[in-house]
């Protein structure tokens, strides 16, 4: 463990416990010899560390393992899950957020922008004719060093972008800030297919190799089509998690 991580929670603070050692946590396992599958301390040796009831570590190891961040598993113990994306069902994000969150750093590869006709299923989501040029954007995007999803967007032509735009930037602060237009629900279908030899080479995978093919149809507030989107995401790189709740 990097010796100058303190581990050590404040019991004084207002933060609940749990909470302060789910931060904990989150730090440590951005620690390099976590992230080449070394064991966390078991549950005995961190709960005496930080003086807290097994119980109430569990709460923190528990959300990271949810989130997967962690993998538990019985009779070994916990380790480091490889570095994925999670997409979320119940709380959808866009990318860039979702990287964000789990404090990965977003790396443009590729970035294209141009009008052409789209898809069938993009004009029949934003109502308009089949010879309509939409604006799209096609992008190769990942963590440094790694592009593993390339996304294409195709956008309603109601809203006036102009390709001016900087599209380098979070794409729905962009709409929000400059045409006040504030994203709000995103229906979405996931397949899997194989993939082909263009994208293979924009992946860095084989062709042929499984792919997971992302679809978002992306509404505002006031349930008007924002965004038709396709993400081809590596099968390495990208988990989804979903959240069933009895009521």
């Amino acid at each position: 463990m990097n010796r100058t991580m303190k581990l050590e929670l404040d019991p004084n603070s207002s933060l609940p416990l749990h909470q302060q050692a789910e931060d904990l946590l989150r730090r440590m396992i951005q620690q390099e010899e976590y992230q080449h599958g070394r064991l966390l301390p078991s549950e005995v040796e961190l709960s005496q560390q930080l003086n807290i009831s097994r119980n109430t570590l569990r709460q923190a190891i528990n959300r990271l393992v949810y989130e997967g961040l962690l993998i538990r598993k019985k009779s070994y113990g916990t380790t480091v899950a490889p570095l994925k994306v999670m997409g979320n069902a119940r709380n959808w994000m866009s990318f860039s957020q979702e990287m964000k969150k789990q404090g990965m750093e977003v790396e443009n590869f590729e970035l294209h922008l141009s009008r052409k006709k789209a898809p069938a299923e993009a004009t029949d989501f934003f109502k308009c004719s089949p010879d309509t040029r939409l604006l799209c954007l096609e992008r190769l995007r990942g963590r440094p060093g790694l592009p593993f999803v390339y996304f294409i967007s195709y956008f309603n032509p109601d809203i006036p972008m102009t390709g001016e735009e900087d599209l380098a930037q979070p794409l729905y602060e962009n709409l929000e800030k400059k045409y006040g237009v504030r994203v709000k629900t995103s229906r979405e279908m996931i397949s899997a297919a194989a993939v082909d030899a263009e994208l293979a080479d924009k992946l860095e995978i084989n062709e042929g190799e499984p792919i997971l093919v992302r679809k978002r149809f992306v509404f505002d507030v006031d349930n008007m089509p924002v965004e038709y989107n396709i993400g081809y995401y590596r099968a390495d790189s990208f988990t989804y998690s979903i959240e069933f709740v009895n009521e």
